[in-house]
Protein backbone atom coordinates (compact mmCIF):
# COMPACT_ATOMS: atom_id res chain seq x y z
CA UNK A 1 0.00 0.00 0.00
CA UNK A 2 1.31 3.43 -0.96
CA UNK A 3 0.72 5.47 2.18
CA UNK A 4 -0.73 8.95 1.84
CA UNK A 5 -1.18 11.48 4.63
CA UNK A 6 -4.79 10.42 5.17
CA UNK A 7 -3.61 6.89 5.95
CA UNK A 8 -1.40 8.13 8.75
CA UNK A 9 -4.19 10.24 10.23
CA UNK A 10 -6.52 7.23 10.18
CA UNK A 11 -3.83 5.11 11.84
CA UNK A 12 -3.50 7.79 14.52
CA UNK A 13 -7.27 7.77 14.99
CA UNK A 14 -7.10 4.01 15.61
CA UNK A 15 -4.58 4.28 18.46
CA UNK A 16 -6.66 3.04 21.42
CA UNK A 17 -7.54 5.01 24.57
CA UNK A 18 -5.28 7.97 23.83
CA UNK A 19 -6.80 11.44 24.15
CA UNK A 20 -7.09 13.46 20.95
CA UNK A 21 -5.24 16.34 22.59
CA UNK A 22 -2.27 14.06 23.35
CA UNK A 23 -2.31 12.62 19.82
CA UNK A 24 -2.10 16.13 18.39
CA UNK A 25 0.63 17.05 20.85
CA UNK A 26 2.67 14.06 19.62
CA UNK A 27 2.13 15.12 16.00
CA UNK A 28 3.23 18.65 16.84
CA UNK A 29 6.35 17.45 18.63
CA UNK A 30 7.55 14.57 16.45
CA UNK A 31 5.71 14.82 13.14
CA UNK A 32 2.86 12.62 11.90
CA UNK A 33 4.73 10.08 9.77
CA UNK A 34 7.61 9.87 12.23
CA UNK A 35 5.19 8.53 14.85
CA UNK A 36 4.76 5.41 12.69
CA UNK A 37 8.21 5.14 11.10
CA UNK A 38 10.47 5.76 14.09
CA UNK A 39 10.59 4.29 17.58
CA UNK A 40 13.12 6.67 19.13
CA UNK A 41 10.40 8.88 20.62
CA UNK A 42 8.44 6.08 22.33
CA UNK A 43 10.54 5.90 25.50
CA UNK A 44 9.47 9.41 26.53
CA UNK A 45 5.80 9.13 25.56
CA UNK A 46 4.40 7.24 28.57
CA UNK A 47 2.18 4.98 26.47
CA UNK A 48 0.54 1.65 27.23
CA UNK A 49 1.68 -1.53 25.52
CA UNK A 50 -1.38 -1.51 23.26
CA UNK A 51 -0.70 2.08 22.25
CA UNK A 52 2.96 1.39 21.51
CA UNK A 53 1.91 -1.57 19.37
CA UNK A 54 -0.56 0.63 17.45
CA UNK A 55 2.31 2.96 16.51
CA UNK A 56 4.88 0.26 15.77
CA UNK A 57 2.55 -2.10 13.93
CA UNK A 58 -0.37 -0.06 12.57
CA UNK A 59 -3.31 -2.01 11.19
CA UNK A 60 -2.83 -0.78 7.63
CA UNK A 61 -5.32 -3.34 6.36
CA UNK A 62 -8.06 -1.77 8.48
CA UNK A 63 -6.99 1.69 7.37
CA UNK A 64 -7.31 0.67 3.74
CA UNK A 65 -10.71 -0.89 4.48
CA UNK A 66 -11.92 2.42 5.94
CA UNK A 67 -10.69 4.33 2.88
CA UNK A 68 -12.42 1.89 0.55
CA UNK A 69 -15.65 1.95 2.55
CA UNK A 70 -15.64 5.74 2.52
CA UNK A 71 -15.25 5.75 -1.24
CA UNK A 72 -18.02 3.17 -1.59
CA UNK A 73 -20.53 5.41 0.21
CA UNK A 74 -19.37 8.39 -1.86
CA UNK A 75 -17.78 10.27 0.99
CA UNK A 76 -14.43 11.94 1.17
CA UNK A 77 -12.06 12.05 4.12
CA UNK A 78 -10.54 15.28 5.32
CA UNK A 79 -7.97 15.30 8.10
CA UNK A 80 -6.94 17.73 10.80
CA UNK A 81 -4.45 19.94 8.99
CA UNK A 82 -5.87 19.65 5.47
CA UNK A 83 -7.01 22.70 3.54
CA UNK A 84 -10.68 21.74 3.77
CA UNK A 85 -10.71 21.13 7.53
CA UNK A 86 -13.08 23.62 9.25
CA UNK A 87 -11.12 26.32 11.07
CA UNK A 88 -13.61 26.56 13.93
CA UNK A 89 -13.14 22.88 14.79
CA UNK A 90 -9.43 23.49 15.30
CA UNK A 91 -10.37 25.62 18.31
CA UNK A 92 -11.84 22.62 20.13
CA UNK A 93 -9.82 20.82 22.82
CA UNK A 94 -10.77 17.51 21.20
CA UNK A 95 -11.20 18.12 17.46
CA UNK A 96 -11.84 15.05 15.30
CA UNK A 97 -8.66 13.88 13.61
CA UNK A 98 -10.61 12.95 10.49
CA UNK A 99 -14.04 13.78 9.11
CA UNK A 100 -16.07 11.76 6.64
CA UNK A 101 -18.09 14.04 4.38
CA UNK A 102 -20.70 13.48 1.71
CA UNK A 103 -21.61 16.39 -0.53
CA UNK A 104 -20.37 19.95 -0.68
CA UNK A 105 -17.29 20.10 1.57
CA UNK A 106 -16.76 23.83 0.90
CA UNK A 107 -19.91 24.53 2.92
CA UNK A 108 -17.93 23.80 6.09
CA UNK A 109 -15.85 26.94 5.54
CA UNK A 110 -18.89 29.20 5.52
CA UNK A 111 -20.51 30.90 8.54
CA UNK A 112 -22.85 28.44 10.22
CA UNK A 113 -25.62 28.73 12.80
CA UNK A 114 -26.81 25.57 14.54
CA UNK A 115 -30.51 25.01 15.20
CA UNK A 116 -31.36 22.15 17.55
CA UNK A 117 -34.28 21.07 19.69
CA UNK A 118 -36.62 18.36 20.84
CA UNK A 119 -37.33 15.20 18.88
CA UNK A 120 -40.84 15.44 20.34
CA UNK A 121 -41.43 18.98 19.12
CA UNK A 122 -44.87 20.49 18.79
CA UNK A 123 -46.22 21.51 15.39
CA UNK A 124 -45.68 25.13 16.36
CA UNK A 125 -42.07 24.44 17.35
CA UNK A 126 -41.35 22.75 14.03
CA UNK A 127 -42.96 25.65 12.17
CA UNK A 128 -40.83 28.16 14.07
CA UNK A 129 -37.64 26.18 13.40
CA UNK A 130 -38.43 25.98 9.70
CA UNK A 131 -39.25 29.68 9.44
CA UNK A 132 -36.16 30.72 11.41
CA UNK A 133 -33.86 28.48 9.37
CA UNK A 134 -35.23 29.92 6.15
CA UNK A 135 -34.83 33.50 7.39
CA UNK A 136 -31.26 32.92 8.58
CA UNK A 137 -30.36 31.23 5.28
CA UNK A 138 -31.67 34.31 3.48
CA UNK A 139 -29.10 36.31 5.42
CA UNK A 140 -26.18 34.16 4.33
CA UNK A 141 -25.87 31.72 7.23
CA UNK A 142 -25.52 27.99 6.64
CA UNK A 143 -27.90 26.07 8.90
CA UNK A 144 -26.32 23.17 10.77
CA UNK A 145 -28.19 20.50 12.72
CA UNK A 146 -28.22 16.81 13.57
CA UNK A 147 -30.69 15.21 11.09
CA UNK A 148 -32.85 14.00 13.99
CA UNK A 149 -36.63 14.01 13.91
CA UNK A 150 -38.42 17.05 15.32
CA UNK A 151 -36.65 20.39 15.41
CA UNK A 152 -33.50 19.19 13.63
CA UNK A 153 -35.41 17.95 10.61
CA UNK A 154 -37.57 21.09 10.51
CA UNK A 155 -34.44 23.28 10.54
CA UNK A 156 -32.88 21.38 7.64
CA UNK A 157 -36.13 21.66 5.69
CA UNK A 158 -36.29 25.41 6.31
CA UNK A 159 -32.76 25.85 4.99
CA UNK A 160 -33.61 23.76 1.93
CA UNK A 161 -36.36 26.24 1.05
CA UNK A 162 -33.57 28.70 0.23
CA UNK A 163 -31.43 26.08 -1.53
CA UNK A 164 -28.33 27.62 0.06
CA UNK A 165 -27.10 24.34 1.51
CA UNK A 166 -27.39 22.89 4.98
CA UNK A 167 -24.99 20.79 7.08
CA UNK A 168 -26.18 17.62 8.82
CA UNK A 169 -23.84 16.21 11.48
CA UNK A 170 -24.62 12.57 12.26
CA UNK A 171 -23.64 10.00 14.90
CA UNK A 172 -23.25 7.00 12.57
CA UNK A 173 -21.14 6.01 9.62
CA UNK A 174 -22.16 7.64 6.34
CA UNK A 175 -23.15 4.30 4.82
CA UNK A 176 -26.44 4.58 6.72
CA UNK A 177 -29.06 7.17 7.64
CA UNK A 178 -30.37 7.44 11.18
CA UNK A 179 -33.24 7.75 11.71
CA UNK A 180 -34.20 5.73 8.64
CA UNK A 181 -37.28 7.90 8.07
CA UNK A 182 -34.94 10.75 7.11
CA UNK A 183 -33.40 8.97 4.12
CA UNK A 184 -35.31 11.24 1.76
CA UNK A 185 -34.27 14.32 3.74
CA UNK A 186 -30.63 13.23 3.55
CA UNK A 187 -30.97 12.80 -0.22
CA UNK A 188 -32.53 16.25 -0.49
CA UNK A 189 -29.67 17.80 1.50
CA UNK A 190 -27.08 16.31 -0.84
CA UNK A 191 -29.09 17.21 -3.94
CA UNK A 192 -29.26 20.83 -2.77
CA UNK A 193 -25.49 21.33 -2.43
CA UNK A 194 -25.53 20.55 1.29
CA UNK A 195 -23.32 18.08 3.11
CA UNK A 196 -23.51 15.31 5.70
CA UNK A 197 -20.65 15.03 8.19
CA UNK A 198 -19.50 12.31 10.57
CA UNK A 199 -16.37 11.57 12.57
CA UNK A 200 -17.36 7.89 12.63
CA UNK A 201 -16.10 5.49 9.99
CA UNK A 202 -18.55 3.70 7.65
CA UNK A 203 -20.21 0.74 9.32
CA UNK A 204 -20.54 2.50 12.69
CA UNK A 205 -24.08 2.00 14.07
CA UNK A 206 -25.95 4.53 16.24
CA UNK A 207 -24.90 4.22 19.89
CA UNK A 208 -25.91 6.36 22.86
CA UNK A 209 -22.35 7.51 23.49
CA UNK A 210 -21.97 8.79 19.93
CA UNK A 211 -24.61 11.49 20.18
CA UNK A 212 -22.85 13.75 22.72
CA UNK A 213 -19.76 13.58 20.49
CA UNK A 214 -21.95 14.49 17.52
CA UNK A 215 -23.42 17.41 19.51
CA UNK A 216 -20.00 18.93 20.21
CA UNK A 217 -19.37 19.02 16.46
CA UNK A 218 -22.71 20.68 15.73
CA UNK A 219 -21.82 23.53 18.07
CA UNK A 220 -18.13 23.44 17.18
CA UNK A 221 -18.81 24.05 13.49
CA UNK A 222 -21.12 26.96 14.26
CA UNK A 223 -20.82 30.55 15.41
CA UNK A 224 -23.78 30.00 17.70
CA UNK A 225 -26.54 27.58 18.66
CA UNK A 226 -30.28 28.31 18.64
CA UNK A 227 -32.39 25.99 20.79
CA UNK A 228 -36.03 25.69 19.74
CA UNK A 229 -38.02 23.61 22.23
CA UNK A 230 -36.06 21.40 24.61
CA UNK A 231 -37.00 19.50 27.73
CA UNK A 232 -34.87 19.97 30.83
CA UNK A 233 -33.10 16.65 30.19
CA UNK A 234 -32.27 16.62 26.51
CA UNK A 235 -29.46 16.37 24.03
CA UNK A 236 -30.19 19.92 22.93
CA UNK A 237 -29.07 21.25 26.30
CA UNK A 238 -25.91 19.18 25.94
CA UNK A 239 -25.30 20.96 22.63
CA UNK A 240 -25.91 24.31 24.33
CA UNK A 241 -23.44 23.40 27.07
CA UNK A 242 -20.88 22.42 24.44
CA UNK A 243 -21.43 25.80 22.77
CA UNK A 244 -20.71 27.62 26.02
CA UNK A 245 -17.57 25.58 26.62
CA UNK A 246 -16.46 26.35 23.06
CA UNK A 247 -17.12 30.09 23.52
CA UNK A 248 -19.98 30.08 21.02
CA UNK A 249 -23.16 32.16 21.28
CA UNK A 250 -26.25 30.48 22.74
CA UNK A 251 -29.75 31.53 21.70
CA UNK A 252 -33.12 30.21 22.87
CA UNK A 253 -36.66 30.67 21.63
CA UNK A 254 -39.34 31.04 24.33
CA UNK A 255 -42.64 29.17 24.25
CA UNK A 256 -45.75 28.77 26.31
CA UNK A 257 -45.15 27.98 29.98
CA UNK A 258 -47.55 25.04 29.63
CA UNK A 259 -45.32 23.23 27.12
CA UNK A 260 -42.77 20.93 28.85
CA UNK A 261 -40.68 21.11 25.67
CA UNK A 262 -40.12 24.82 26.33
CA UNK A 263 -38.76 24.46 29.85
CA UNK A 264 -35.21 23.87 28.66
CA UNK A 265 -35.31 27.03 26.55
CA UNK A 266 -36.69 29.06 29.47
CA UNK A 267 -33.93 27.70 31.71
CA UNK A 268 -31.28 28.70 29.16
CA UNK A 269 -32.71 32.21 28.99
CA UNK A 270 -32.57 32.45 32.78
CA UNK A 271 -28.91 31.41 32.59
CA UNK A 272 -28.15 34.24 30.16
CA UNK A 273 -28.90 32.83 26.70
CA UNK A 274 -30.11 35.41 24.21
CA UNK A 275 -33.90 35.35 23.89
CA UNK A 276 -34.87 35.06 20.22
CA UNK A 277 -38.15 36.32 18.81
CA UNK A 278 -37.03 36.92 15.24
CA UNK A 279 -34.09 36.49 12.89
CA UNK A 280 -32.73 39.96 13.67
CA UNK A 281 -32.07 38.97 17.28
CA UNK A 282 -29.46 36.50 16.05
CA UNK A 283 -28.04 38.59 13.22
CA UNK A 284 -27.56 41.58 15.51
CA UNK A 285 -25.74 39.50 18.10
CA UNK A 286 -23.44 37.85 15.56
CA UNK A 287 -22.94 41.08 13.60
CA UNK A 288 -22.83 39.23 10.30
CA UNK A 289 -24.32 41.89 8.06
CA UNK A 290 -21.13 41.89 6.02
CA UNK A 291 -21.44 38.21 5.11
CA UNK A 292 -25.15 38.12 4.45
CA UNK A 293 -24.63 38.43 0.70
CA UNK A 294 -27.84 40.42 0.44
CA UNK A 295 -28.17 43.91 -0.91
CA UNK A 296 -30.18 46.34 1.18
CA UNK A 297 -32.90 46.18 -1.44
CA UNK A 298 -33.10 42.39 -1.32
CA UNK A 299 -33.06 42.37 2.48
CA UNK A 300 -35.97 44.81 2.54
CA UNK A 301 -37.80 42.67 0.00
CA UNK A 302 -37.30 39.55 2.13
CA UNK A 303 -38.58 41.38 5.20
CA UNK A 304 -41.64 42.58 3.29
CA UNK A 305 -42.31 39.04 2.03
CA UNK A 306 -41.98 37.69 5.55
CA UNK A 307 -44.50 40.20 6.82
CA UNK A 308 -46.88 39.33 3.99
CA UNK A 309 -46.53 35.65 4.91
CA UNK A 310 -47.49 36.51 8.48
CA UNK A 311 -50.59 38.37 7.38
CA UNK A 312 -51.59 35.34 5.30
CA UNK A 313 -51.17 33.04 8.31
CA UNK A 314 -54.47 31.10 8.59
CA UNK A 315 -54.27 31.32 12.38
CA UNK A 316 -53.98 35.11 12.20
CA UNK A 317 -56.97 35.13 9.87
CA UNK A 318 -58.92 33.34 12.60
CA UNK A 319 -58.56 36.34 14.94
CA UNK A 320 -61.07 39.16 14.42
CA UNK A 321 -60.61 42.87 14.92
CA UNK A 322 -63.07 42.38 17.74
CA UNK A 323 -62.30 40.25 20.82
CA UNK A 324 -62.01 36.62 19.71
CA UNK A 325 -62.04 33.84 22.38
CA UNK A 326 -59.24 31.28 22.13
CA UNK A 327 -61.69 28.42 21.71
CA UNK A 328 -63.13 30.17 18.67
CA UNK A 329 -59.65 30.52 17.16
CA UNK A 330 -59.07 26.80 17.80
CA UNK A 331 -62.37 25.95 16.13
CA UNK A 332 -61.65 28.09 13.08
CA UNK A 333 -58.08 27.05 12.34
CA UNK A 334 -58.54 23.42 13.45
CA UNK A 335 -55.22 23.21 15.32
CA UNK A 336 -54.56 21.81 18.83
CA UNK A 337 -55.05 24.29 21.65
CA UNK A 338 -51.40 24.24 22.78
CA UNK A 339 -50.26 24.97 19.21
CA UNK A 340 -52.75 27.83 18.92
CA UNK A 341 -51.60 29.37 22.21
CA UNK A 342 -47.94 29.18 21.17
CA UNK A 343 -48.55 30.74 17.78
CA UNK A 344 -50.78 33.43 19.25
CA UNK A 345 -47.92 34.31 21.58
CA UNK A 346 -45.53 34.60 18.64
CA UNK A 347 -48.02 36.75 16.73
CA UNK A 348 -48.39 38.94 19.80
CA UNK A 349 -44.61 39.34 20.04
CA UNK A 350 -44.64 40.52 16.42
CA UNK A 351 -47.33 43.07 17.18
CA UNK A 352 -50.02 41.45 15.03
CA UNK A 353 -52.44 40.51 17.82
CA UNK A 354 -53.03 41.62 21.39
CA UNK A 355 -54.04 39.51 24.39
CA UNK A 356 -57.07 41.11 26.05
CA UNK A 357 -59.62 39.93 28.64
CA UNK A 358 -61.76 37.30 26.95
CA UNK A 359 -59.35 36.36 24.16
CA UNK A 360 -57.28 38.02 21.47
CA UNK A 361 -57.70 41.09 19.31
CA UNK A 362 -56.23 41.47 15.85
CA UNK A 363 -54.27 44.69 15.38
CA UNK A 364 -54.61 46.75 12.25
CA UNK A 365 -51.11 47.01 10.77
CA UNK A 366 -52.09 46.71 7.15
Amino acid sequence: MVKEEVHYWLALKLVPRLAISKKLALVDRYGLQELFTSSSWLADANLTAAQVNAFQQPDWSRVETIVAASSLCQSQIIFYNSQDYPELLMQLPDPPLVLFIQGNVTLLQQSQLAIVGSRFATAAGRDEATAMAKALAQHGLVITSGLAIGIDGAAHKGALLERSGTVAVVATGLDQVYPARHKQLAQNILASQGCIVSEFEPGTPPKAGHFPRRNRLISGLSLGVLVVEAAMKSGSLITARCALEQNREVFAMPGTIHNPQSKGCHWLIKQGAKLVEECADIMDELDLSAVSGLSKEKAEKNEKTAQQDLFLDPLLASVDFEITPVDMVVSRCKLPTDVVLTRLTMLELRGLVSAVPGGYLRLNRG
